[in-house]
């Protein structure tokens, strides 16, 4: 979702960090084709990356994107596990081309793919072994000798921190009612999370960064666990460096496909999304979920607007 809404929305975007996603569009292309095609040619291999950069220009000219020109101005941080099996290593490397192809400089393109990591985000306070396989995806790395912070990494790339993480956090982690900043035909969670140091609450001027959850990490796919928006590392270094955080939320049950399916003689029912996964194939809306207008991002980019209002 973040290679999603960055392209989308290039021209209010300065940066992004992709920890095992896949590359603009996939999804849409193969979603007709059933389920199986959009894992197999989406996560299991890589789909052409040139494909993909045609498909975004298309949709600049046709103006329901942004100008592909702002693409080529954002600092990009990409991330793939070397024992990731999920989304496989391949698929990155297609999203390394795609913002090559963006003409994204190779300064501002930082791509870490030699940590032994399993299909996770990786963090240096929480989580399993780096290549096991976590049931929250979230595991701990080291690299030359010292935990890997990917909150940092991913930060730090995109901003250029000044200040080191607190030790103790000037604010909480607080919930809001999502339903107030887009339509429930978005599939989205009644509830989302977000972040606002101390100092951003007292002075304006804060950016704000959006950390998509992944695939079964949503609160409610977790079971009400706070993991992902508290625990993860991305907070101390927020509350140091004024910025604000957002942690937007899908719901795994939201939508259903009505369809009955005979098997065996049982009728069954398609759940769309049964894994709490944003929508990049189609299950919220059919044609336009990964454009401006799409249900999820224009909702996000809603939560987004209001976060720049602080104080």
């Amino acid at each position: 979702m973040a290679v999603q809404y960055s392209v989308a929305w290039s021209s209010e975007v300065m940066g992004v960090g992709v920890v095992a996603g896949g590359l603009y569009n996939c999804g849409a292309r193969f979603a007709l084709s059933g389920a199986q095609a959009v894992v197999a040619n989406c996560m299991d291999r890589p789909w052409s990356a040139e494909d993909s950069w045609r498909a975004v220009t298309g949709f600049a000219r046709d103006r329901v994107i942004d100008p592909v020109s702002n693409i080529a101005r954002q600092r990009v941080y990409l991330f793939s596990g070397s024992h990731d099996s999920v989304v496989v290593p391949a698929v990155m490397r297609s999203v390394f081309d795609f913002y090559t192809l963006a003409r994204v400089p190779r300064s501002a393109l930082r791509y870490v793919d030699a940590l032994p990591a399993s299909h996770a985000f990786v963090s240096a306070e929480v989580g399993g072994r780096c290549e096991d396989k976590s049931p929250v995806y979230v595991v701990q790395c080291t690299e030359n000798g010292r935990p890997y912070d990917q909150p940092h990494a991913i930060l730090d790339h995109i901003y250029g921190l000044k200040r080191e993480a607190a030790a103790s956090l000037s604010a909480r982690p607080f919930a809001f009612d999502q339903r107030r900043y887009g339509s429930g035909a978005a599939a989205m969670a009644n509830t989302g999370y977000a972040y606002v140091p101390a100092d951003c609450s007292a002075r304006p001027g804060c950016r704000v960064h959006v950390v998509f959850h992944g695939c079964v990490q949503s609160v409610n796919s977790l079971g009400g666990s706070d993991v992902i928006y508290a625990q993860l590392g991305y907070n101390r270094w927020a509350d140091t460096n004024r910025i604000i955080l957002l942690y937007p939320q899908v719901d795994r049950s939201a939508t259903w496909w009505n369809i009955p399916v005979e098997q065996g003689g049982i009728p069954l029912t398609w759940q769309a999304n049964p894994f709490g996964c944003w929508d990049w194939w189609g299950y919220s809306q059919t044609f336009g979920f990964q454009l401006r207008h799409g249900l999820q991002i224009d909702s996000v980019r809603r939560m987004v607007a209001r976060l720049e209002q602080q104080p």
